[in-house]
């Protein structure tokens, strides 16, 4: 199981990757392969809003759909296009190019609620 070091992880299987102001945010390793083979990914728009722990974008597999949370406060500054005709990237490459939005924070103290990779390891067991 993959878990990068230098990400912030959220209980409900998504990850952060913070640059700046920015956060790069996708669902780990251990969420994409208990959903299988993901069919569509319905990432939120640019512009949209959202608190830590809304329901912002929606990952369908062969088995579920799922709901995906923000795992901070902030504002959608860029989706990934690619997912729209590939979504399978998300299978192939969670945490590079299955990356889901981009958001620039509105509170960056939110990051220190997140798990590090050992809490998230220990979580998933």
């Amino acid at each position: 199981m993959n878990i990068p070091d230098d990400l912030k992880y959220a209980s409900s299987h998504e990850w952060i990757r913070v640059e700046g102001d920015t956060g790069t945010i996708g669902i780990t390793d251990h969420a994409q392969e208990e959903l299988t083979d993901i069919v569509y990914v319905e990432a939120p728009k640019v512009g949209a809003v959202f608190e830590a722990g809304d329901v912002c974008a929606v990952v369908e597999s062969v088995k579920a759909a799922s709901d995906i949370y923000s795992p901070v406060s902030g504002e959608v500054i860029e989706a990934n296009e690619a997912l729209a005709s590939n979504p399978s990237l998300v299978n192939t490459s969670p945490y590079d190019e299955g990356w889901l939005f981009k958001i620039r924070l509105t509170d960056p103290s939110q990051l220190e609620a997140l798990k590090t990779s050992s809490d998230y390891q220990a979580q998933i067991g």
